[in-house]
């Protein structure tokens, strides 16, 4: 018991395991699209793990020194991209960057999170950018729609999570928790529909069975759930595309 508590604190807490499964997300299309590089890969990883601690700390005593590791892991990305790539590559890593800073930062009167409904819809519009546009040389639409469709719907499961303590109108405080999941299973069913149609085949079938998982855990978020069950099983959806390719690469071997 000590150990998991160990695990949690260490590992989901710190934000290492989101972004991670973000990370793993963007590998995911980067094989697809034949695009891998592990610069790119340590970049989102870093771009990630430096905008999650900045929102959960910002408002705490470790902030300044929060803001000090975010201004070294900023300096590293830049870094990365002016050796590996181009400013093309810094200029769109630059936006992505502000709109994450956009997103919840008290500083600003009114930013995203604040806004009824909003939240769900931006996170997965920058999680989207980062699969269909940071590692590749033009937009690729069909991308951005299936990670875009995929990860709102993954929001959906936090906000039920959330719906006694968020201080903003969320879906399942306005629709309820049922219509929540099933505008959560529609969003992953036409995710699931667009990879099929525009993905390689053994990457459509990965991304299939993610889905599947996708569902039973959506169809199991209550309110009452433990917190891990949301941010390890369900922030754990985001890592399965890249997880089952993994398997059906082994078994086509």
């Amino acid at each position: 018991m000590n150990f998991l508590k160990i695990l949690k604190k260490s590992v989901i807490d710190s934000q290492l395991y989101v972004s991670l499964t973000g990370t793993l997300f963007a590998v995911f299309f980067m094989e697809e699209q034949n695009t891998f590089r592990w610069p790119s890969v340590l970049l989102i990883f870093i771009t990630y793990f430096s905008g999650y601690i900045y929102t959960k700390y910002q408002k705490t005593r470790h902030f300044l020194k929060i803001l000090i590791l975010n201004a070294m892991a900023g300096i590293i990305c830049a870094l990365l991209i002016i050796i590996n790539h181009n400013e093309i590559r810094l200029l769109k890593w630059f936006i992505i960057v502000v709109l994450g800073l956009l997103y919840n930062s008290f500083f600003l009167d009114v930013y995203i999170r604040k806004i009824p409904l909003l939240k769900v819809f931006y996170v997965g519009m920058v999680w989207a950018l980062v699969n269909c546009w940071l590692t590749l040389h033009e937009f690729s639409i069909p991308i951005f729609l299936i990670s875009f469709f995929y990860i709102t719907a993954l929001v959906l499961p936090f906000d039920i999570r959330d719906m006694k303590v968020d201080t903003v109108k969320t879906f399942p405080t306005i629709i309820g928790v049922q219509n929540t999941k099933y505008l959560a299973y529609i969003l992953v069913l036409i995710s699931c529909i667009l990879s099929a149609a525009y993905l390689k085949s053994m990457y459509a079938t990965a991304y299939f069975f993610s889905g599947a998982v996708t569902f039973i855990l959506i169809y199991f978020s209550e309110n009452k759930r433990n917190d891990s069950y949301f941010s390890f099983g369900v922030e754990s959806c985001s890592a399965l595309p890249f997880l089952f390719l993994l398997i059906l690469s082994i078994f086509d071997k």
